[in-house]
């Protein structure tokens, strides 16, 4: 912009007589009178530094907040950082209470332009002594119909569930018209602010206005100085100290407030000086176990991942990406129960990106009790990792049908969930087995939940259809699978070769050895007893990062029938066991045999 500020548009010339109008604002306000009752101003909670420091890609997630058009997840302090920037399109209706939890508290928002329109009465209501007649006008509204469903969750972790109300659509008008009608609570605070510390309003126009591309971002694009004075208006009636112009700035004739020769523009100063203001600190840096993988190297997975918009097969099953690391000799740890690494820095950070692909990441029980893991993406830019809310995490899954895994407030992946870093799992479990009520509360606490089955196969496993199907009813649309060695092997056996829809496997360069944990179909054989390759894949692809070498494939089609003893299949969807002991016994005692899985 010239060093000249561009005067307001819908007040011509009122510039011109700037300097005379604030004198006389100054001399009115003197004259005012305030009602004992008027309570004091409450000061603003943001300063032109937000203005100037606003947060990272704060357009873009004004944009998401005002279409809403798939679920949102954010964390209670994100939303409290957001939402006032886009509340000049929302209004709460009313606040529905909370559950008796006394954890999730709903509240219900609607489009500004779904109120009726309205128009000013001829005559204002009575004003206390001293009080301007605002200037109103007519609020074009029944417009719009979107409404909101806001859920804040208080428990283990705290977060917020922002989801369309009703019938999915869309507004009838954009998010610049709801701009050019209302300004947002950001603005008005920042306004406010600057006006308490003693400059004018006209100054404070200036000065926020000069950095257009920041003030568009935030929705200010249509901002105008009569916006600064109603802004600052309730304080003024109480402050009467004259008001001075920004340092470095003057009072020109003809043209209001602009800079003087030379000087600094004030926008410049705040950012140089301060290029992350303290209430955005969060942002600034990123945990130290952040990976990065590099744009470049992700093309060439895409055939092999599930695409953005996946959707449930019609088989009612998800997509499934089968993924591990192995030494040469394909084995996974040195021996049972022992966490051994094989994966590079590069092939590690890839496995991290597959995780922000997928929906949820599969494990056994063994693998979760050996080696407590995280069950996160730790990927630079999903949430907790520089991303909005829990953006690019899985939700974890442990099979684990005897309760075998004990969960404490220290575990791994429920310390995850306290740092805004992941989600809380999901257990799978067999029927027949007690589990102590304060287990289930504490996962539920979480934000986790365990699902019970009774589907199994001919040996009283777990089917891997009913545990694939039950996720697809609980909204999940892909899963990695990762181990451990029986959950691989099982996938790779040829009666669940339909059920896996890419492989990906990392091999590191070492032998680890005897005695481990290996990957090995069973053997096959012919039709005469002679012994055939177990399994070969295809559309096979491979890539080197670094000393680590990946192949992507799929698995071979089958042909022929494959012969399998099955018992008549239960309904596939999750059922509510274990809500207390009771209940577990006496589904035992009701003679529904229960043995370990496959998935262990």
């Amino acid at each position: 912009m010239s060093e000249s500020v561009r005067r307001d548009e819908t007040d011509p010339g009122a510039d011109v007589s700037l300097q005379s109008n604030e004198h006389v604002e100054h001399e009115q306000v003197e004259q005012l009178g305030l009602p004992e009752s008027t309570p004091p101003t409450k000061a603003p909670s943001r300063t032109i530094k937000d203005l100037f420091n606003p947060p990272k890609n704060i357009a873009a997630i004004r944009q998401l907040l005002f279409e809403v058009a798939e679920k949102i997840e954010l964390h209670t302090h994100e939303f409290d950082l957001y939402f006032p920037y886009v509340d000049n399109v929302w209004v709460r209706q009313h606040r529905a209470g909370s559950d008796k939890s006394g954890r999730y508290k709903t509240d219900y928002y609607a489009c500004r332009l779904q109120r009726p329109t309205y128009t000013p009465k001829a005559v204002d209501k009575p004003r206390a002594e001293g009080t301007p007649t605002r200037k109103k006008q007519i609020r074009e509204g029944g417009k719009c119909h979107m409404k909101l469903k806001v859920v804040r969750y208080e428990g283990g972790y705290h977060g917020v569930t922002i989801t369309q109300l009703g019938d999915k659509t869309e507004h009838l008008h954009d998010l610049d018209t709801m701009d050019r009608i209302k300004r947002s609570t950001v603005l008005m605070d920042i306004a406010r602010s600057e006006v308490m510390n003693g400059y004018m309003p006209a100054s404070v126009y200036t000065v926020m206005s000069e950095d257009e591309e920041k003030l568009a971002a935030s929705g200010g694009r249509h901002l105008k100085r009569e916006d600064v004075r109603n802004a600052s208006q309730a304080w003024r009636q109480q402050h009467k100290d004259p008001l001075r112009v920004h340092e470095g700035y003057r009072y020109d004739h003809g043209n209001g407030i602009v800079r003087q020769n030379g000087a600094i523009p004030l926008s410049q100063t705040i950012t140089h000086t301060q290029a992350v203001d303290p209430t955005l600190a969060y942002y600034a840096g990123l945990p130290p176990d952040t990976l990065a993988f590099s744009e470049q190297d992700r093309p060439w997975l895409e055939p092999y991942l599930p695409p953005i918009d996946a959707v449930v097969a019609e088989d009612g099953l998800p997509h499934v990406t089968l993924t591990y690391a192995t030494a040469m000799d394909s084995m996974l740890s040195l021996a049972p129960g022992i966490q051994t690494a094989l994966s590079g820095p590069v092939s590690k950070a890839m496995t991290h990106y597959l995780r922000s692909r997928h929906e949820a990441i599969l494990v056994g029980v063994g693998t979760a009790l050996a080696d407590d893991p995280g069950l996160n993406c730790r990927l630079e830019g999903a949430g907790g990792y520089g991303g909005l809310g829990w953006e690019g995490q899985p939700r974890p899954v442990v099979i684990d049908p005897a309760g075998r895994w004990i969960l404490t407030p220290q575990t791994r992946v429920i310390r995850t969930v306290s740092e805004g870093k992941g989600k809380a799992p999901w257990i799978i479990m067999a029927p027949g087995f007690a589990i102590d009520p304060n287990r289930v509360e504490m996962l539920r606490y979480y934000g986790g939940k365990h699902l019970g089955l009774t589907d199994h196969d001919e040996r009283w496993r777990l089917r891997w259809e009913a545990i694939l199907r039950a996720l697809a009813a609980e909204g999940i649309r892909s899963v990695m699978v990762e181990g451990g060695g029986m959950v691989i092997n099982d996938l790779l056996s040829p009666q669940h070769a339909h059920l896996v829809n890419s492989v990906i496997v990392t091999v590191a360069p070492t032998y680890l050895g005897r005695g481990g944990v290996t990957v090995s179909p069973a053997p096959k054989q012919d039709g005469f007893g002679r012994p055939q390759p177990a399994l070969r894949f295809k559309d096979v692809r491979w890539q080197t990062f670094r000393e680590d070498a990946v192949m992507c494939g799929r698995m071979p089609p089958v042909y022929g029938p494959v012969h399998h003893l099955t018992v008549p299949q239960a309904p596939s969807r999750p059922v509510s066991f274990f809500n207390s002991t009771v209940d577990a016994q006496n589904m035992f005692q009701r003679g529904i045999p229960v043995s370990e899985p496959t998935s262990s």
